[in-house]
């Protein structure tokens, strides 16, 4: 479509013509409702903007992606809309210094979970309404100039078929035409915008503050979902969250929430996380939770609520100028959700698991060929919609943190005060803050953003230790390394921790320093003298952004030991260092799978053990040799098993082995088992087997030929929701069926019909692990497809479907081969495109690596 990747250069030049005064946009949502119409379902929009232009005569352009536009008037002239509209952008000529446009389209609802999603509840028929627009799609919903620098403030008025409520960013009320109107916005950035509308459940509470000057901030709360939810709605935990983040952020910003009230919508089919609208935070409805979870599950939603309302100052009140700074929002909402929640709430031990979990993403991604400093070249939306990764996320997160060990913790939030006071409303670079950060730390900054902000990769750190006649250290030094292709070695502060086994049996560490690393190599003069630990621990309490790796003795006190680590944060620490290791090809796959086996029943933080499980089952699926994953997968099934029987009877951990056995179970009486746990014909004391478990122990019946197409329709006649729904549509695609392979296929690559959700629901079924045979097929039709797909398809479709059909099962050189050969054949193919394709290659070489390190150890 002509115009629709805005690039960076085409929204500076219109940045530097102009400025916007103001948006007035009216929305009519009522054929949300009724007869679907024979061509695409669309509703009226109706925007003026106000906007000021530098040079009186010049020309420019909205944006906006609609079916069809009725009327467009620029300072009382009335435009051709079929002369000046091309799908994308309305071209505007002859500007005045001042100008008022008016544009009158019929936008279209959305399936994909761009722009405004329509969702229609298979449990009650009832219709939801909700928008989503980050990096660029208000221009979906309303005319606009959608890049971050133009910011605005908004009046939003909606007619809503009657018996609805409706929501946006500001206040609003039902006035007597039946149109629902908005308060006016602060001026704030086109994708913060938010419209939800519907028969949504919606709960009511408020925050009260009084400050030391005797000010007093009220700012009335809210929190909705679905009617078909509502059973199951947590309000109240929600609420508590939402109240000791506010004071935390209060706290330690000196700057007042500003955006009025402080509604969070949990909304079906949301392709994100969560989004940071202020006055409206959008969440995906999964963090409403329909049967039992353990507490990992309850620490990931508060950290995505802190996430998000950490937006409201670091990306809300203060926004990037364009996507290159993404990370000036994104990574410091990751540092401070984190930050906030180990400090306010009840989940105390946050770096655990974004030491063990968070930081495992940025490490995947900075590994990638794709890598990228924190602070990004984004050409054009393609690429910014690309650069939400794990670098701009959690590498930046971890920097953050390593920064807060460099700048001082005051120094840093100091800093933070600064920025706010000074850039509230208005868009910043890295400049902007690495200028208050010198002055309130007094430090270099600019040396510090070189090394750890615009380059990219992963330093390593490795102990080298030496020791006298009497056991006792005459020197350790820290190693650092990097990759050549990003061979900067970077300034660190970290701790090195000393570790032995005490009386009872725990490893605990008895000597700690900390220093800071430069260059090549580093002599730890604290240490000099102390007694021969049995573990070094480099990076302890996890202050840097390093790849941890181990002396010869350490590592194989971790084999031995590795449960009697009496820390919770040194251990994930370690288990992540493991994990590492077995990424690089330096520990086999089957020693990593062994050491889960033989120390994760130990693990006492849920979150850790989960994700332990998460990688034990990619190690078997992608890095042990193929002629050993039966025995794996038996070892790791007996494993679980024997686990979860041993497990404390209703317990958390009985719960996540109930579910790891579930997604290993291949032997003929692992099925026999779920099969009983599902008819009642078996049971674990103290397993409630709820519905959520029930799908969870269906679908590897399902991918096993057990459980046939009739088993599945009458667990969904049981479960007749939106949930049940996905979970059916990902059941039937599992089923190892020819049959089934080519209408999953044809569903996903040959038909739009599916709903963004259920396209990941399929694709999710149809990538079986045990499978590889029956998807060999696949992997030809999959390079000759996704050129089309992705020119077809919305960007947010196209790379599910690019990123989860990959054949990466097909894990052997010929599937290599064919990547590499498209990547060569199509050069000029869209950027965004071949990253996804080159990131996959990546990904199975990597995999490839990983097996023939696994092949040498079986001898």
């Amino acid at each position: 479509m002509p115009g629709k990747n805005l690039s960076r250069d085409e929204a500076r030049e219109r940045a530097g013509l102009l400025s916007v005064d103001g948006y007035e946009i009216a929305l009519d949502l009522r054929s949300a409702v009724g007869e679907a119409p024979d061509g695409p379902r669309t509703f009226r929009s109706v925007t003026t903007i106000r906007f000021r232009a530098g040079r009186p005569g010049a020309a420019t352009f909205a944006d906006l992606i609609a079916p069809s536009v009725t009327a467009v008037t620029l300072n009382g002239r009335k435009l051709d809309p079929a002369a000046v509209f091309d799908g994308a952008r309305i071209a505007l000529d002859d500007l005045q210094a001042e100008n008022v446009l008016v544009v009158d389209a019929q936008c279209a609802y959305s399936r994909t979970g761009e722009g405004m999603h329509r969702f229609v509840d298979p449990e009650d028929g009832e219709v939801y309404l909700y928008t989503q627009y980050e990096p660029a799609d208000a221009r979906r919903v309303f005319a606009n100039f959608e890049q971050p620098d133009l910011k605005a403030p908004y009046r939003f008025e909606v007619t809503a078929p009657e018996g609805w409520r409706v929501w946006s960013n500001g206040e609003g009320t039902l006035a007597d035409d039946g149109a629902w109107r908005f308060a006016e916005t602060k001026p704030i950035s086109t994708y913060i915008t938010a419209v939800a509308a519907g028969p949504y459940h919606y709960v009511t509470d408020s925050y009260r503050r009084t400050f030391d000057d005797g000010t007093v901030l009220e700012i009335p709360l809210g929190a909705m979902c679905r009617k078909g939810l509502a059973r199951h709605f947590d309000a109240d935990d929600v609420f508590l969250i939402t109240k000791q983040g506010l004071d935390f952020f209060h706290d330690h910003f000196d700057y007042p929430y500003p955006f009025g009230k402080y509604d969070q919508a949990f909304v079906p089919e949301y392709n994100l996380g969560a989004m940071e609208n202020p006055g409206l935070v959008t969440f995906r409805e999964e963090y409403i939770f329909r049967g039992k979870v353990t507490q990992a599950s309850y620490e990931r939603r508060a950290n995505v609520i802190l996430h998000e309302m950490a937006h409201m100052w670091f990306g809300d009140l203060v926004t990037m100028g364009w996507w290159d700074d993404l990370w000036l929002k994104e990574s410091f909402a990751d540092f401070m959700g984190t930050f906030s929640m180990a400090e306010a709430t009840r989940f105390t031990n946050g770096w655990i698991t974004f030491a063990n979990n968070r930081k495992s993403w940025a490490y995947r991604a900075d590994q990638l060929p794709s890598t990228h400093p924190i602070t990004a070249d984004i050409r054009d939306l393609e690429d910014a919609k690309l650069n939400f990764d794990g670098i701009t996320y959690a590498k930046g997160a971890s920097v953050l943190k390593q920064l807060v060990a460099y700048a001082g913790r005051e120094a840093f939030l100091e800093g933070a005060r600064r920025y706010f006071k000074r850039h509230a409303y208005g868009n910043t670079s890295l400049g902007d803050l690495l200028s208050v950060l010198e002055e309130t730390s007094g430090r270099d900054m600019a040396g510090w953003s070189r090394s750890w902000l615009q380059t990219a990769g992963v330093n390593s750190l490795t102990p080298q230790v030496l020791y006298d006649a009497q056991d006792r250290i005459t020197e350790l030094a820290v190693v650092q390394d990097a990759p050549e292709s990003y061979p900067e070695l970077r300034p660190h502060r970290v701790a090195i921790g000393l570790y032995r086994r005490e009386a009872g049996g725990d490893l605990v560490r008895y000597a700690r320093a900390e220093t800071d690393v430069n260059g090549p190599r580093t002599v730890v003069t604290e240490l000099a003298g102390a007694e021969r630990p049995e573990l070094v621990l480099v990076n302890d309490d996890d202050l840097t952004y390093c790849k941890i790796r181990f002396d010869a003795g350490s590592l194989d006190t971790l084999r031995a030991r590795l449960g009697d680590l009496a820390d919770p944060l040194a251990r994930a620490l370690c288990w992540s260092a493991l994990w590492n290791l077995t990424r690089d090809a330096l520990m086999p796959a089957r020693d990593f799978i062994g050491l889960v086996l033989t120390h994760a029943g130990r693990e006492t933080d849920i979150g850790v053990l989960q994700m332990l499980h998460t990688w034990a089952r990619s190690a078997l699926t992608h890095y042990a040799t193929p002629v050993w994953r039966e025995e794996g997968g038996r070892l790791l099934a007996e494993g679980a098993l024997r686990e979860l029987r041993n497990s404390e009877p209703g317990s958390q951990h009985q719960l996540t082995w109930a579910r790891f056995f579930a997604t290993v179970a291949s032997a003929e009486a692992d099925l026999q088992l779920l099969e009983g746990l599902l008819g009642g014909t078996a049971k674990i004391d103290g397993l409630e087997v709820d519905q959520e478990l029930r799908w969870a122990f269906l679908e590897p019946l399902a991918a096993h030929g057990v459980a046939d197409e009739s088993v599945i329709e009458a667990e969904l006649a049981r479960d007749d929701t939106a949930s049940g729904k996905r979970h059916q549509v990902r059941c039937l695609a599992a089923r190892p069926s020819a049959a089934v392979k080519a209408q999953a296929w044809a569903q996903v690559v040959e038909s739009d019909a599916l709903s963004n959700a259920l396209v990941e629901a399929t694709i999710s079924g149809f990538a079986q692990p045990g499978q590889r045979e029956l998807l060999a097929p696949y992997a030809a039709a999959y390079f000759q497809a996704i050129e089309r797909v992705w020119a077809e398809r919305s960007i947010q479709i196209g790379m599910v479907v690019v990123r989860g059909l990959f054949p990466e099962l097909q894990d052997g050189r010929p599937t290599l081969d064919a990547t590499e050969a498209w990547l060569a054949a199509h050069a000029e193919a869209p950027p965004a495109l071949r990253r996804l394709v080159l990131e996959a290659g990546d990904n199975l070489a990597r995999a490839l690596r990983a097996q023939e390190c696994d092949a040498l150890a079986a001898g």
